[in-house]
């Protein structure tokens, strides 16, 4: 159970090598030892993952999990739910692909949509379920500010991410009768592994940067979030440009 403050005794990390994951575990490591679950395909990153939330205290175990193989997914839950209650369960996993190939290579634009959508939607449907039984828990949900308006540039991507952010924030409604909670978060450009090599954004934020706001998310209770907060007031104006104007924008 999450106690009075709002610690955890144990987490989940879908997409176990997400460095905003790893750097949220270690957030919460720094409070008290954890027991961790990291879900992701058996690889030497898992298992380097694994070894450096150990060295927090912390009791870390691994799953195997592809998100493409939507068929297996129930059986990645129930290993990691079959150790005892999970508190908090962070869906972190996802691509981000090549954004012109995403649009004009039919095999590229399905695995981004099934790593993106189709995964998480599957997931999110297994820990409402689990969450339900065990009586408590809370989902974080990592997804984008390039879904609350989508450009040009990543169409497809902010597309995928667009399509998550409104499954979740569904299951935030769907799920406050029994007292689940989920907290959608959506960072602007993270400085992580996955954009390595690209030209950094506006209000850029590290992994670490990401956790901390997770973690007082979660504390507090708010169901929605942007990381950092200022990209809020930048969405709400970018939401509502004319179409023709949004488009001259030079992003």
């Amino acid at each position: 159970m999450i106690d009075a403050v709002g610690n955890p005794q144990s987490l989940l990390l879908l997409g176990g090598t997400s460095d905003i994951a790893l750097a949220t575990a270690e957030r919460y490591a720094r409070e008290r030892p954890l027991r961790i679950v990291l879900a992701a395909r058996p690889s030497d990153r898992l298992e380097a993952a694994a070894e450096r939330l150990r060295e927090t205290g912390s009791t870390v175990t691994t799953v195997p999990f592809d998100a493409r193989k939507p068929e297996t997914h129930a059986e990645t839950l129930d290993k990691a739910f079959g150790e005892g209650d999970i508190d908090i369960s962070i869906v972190a996993f996802g691509m981000l692909g090549d954004q012109e190939k995403l649009w004009t290579d039919v095999s590229a634009a399905q695995e981004m949509a099934e790593i993106n959508y189709v995964a998480p939607v599957t997931v999110g449907v297994l820990l409402a379920e689990h969450l339900r039984k065990q009586g408590h828990g809370h989902i974080v949900a990592l997804s984008s500010v390039a879904g609350e308006r989508v450009r040009r540039s990543n169409f497809a991507y902010g597309s995928s991410k667009a399509g998550m952010d409104g499954f979740y924030t569904g299951l935030t409604e769907a799920l406050r009768p029994s007292g689940i909670k989920v907290t959608v978060v959506r960072p602007g450009h993270v400085k992580s592994k996955m954009t390595e090599g690209l030209k950094e954004a506006p209000l850029a934020q590290t992994p670490e940067q990401v956790a901390e706001i997770v973690v007082n998310s979660v504390r507090k209770g708010r169901e929605l979030v942007w990381a950092p907060a200022q990209f809020r007031y930048v969405m709400s104006v970018l939401r509502h440009l004319p179409r023709a104007v949004f488009r001259r924008l030079p992003f």
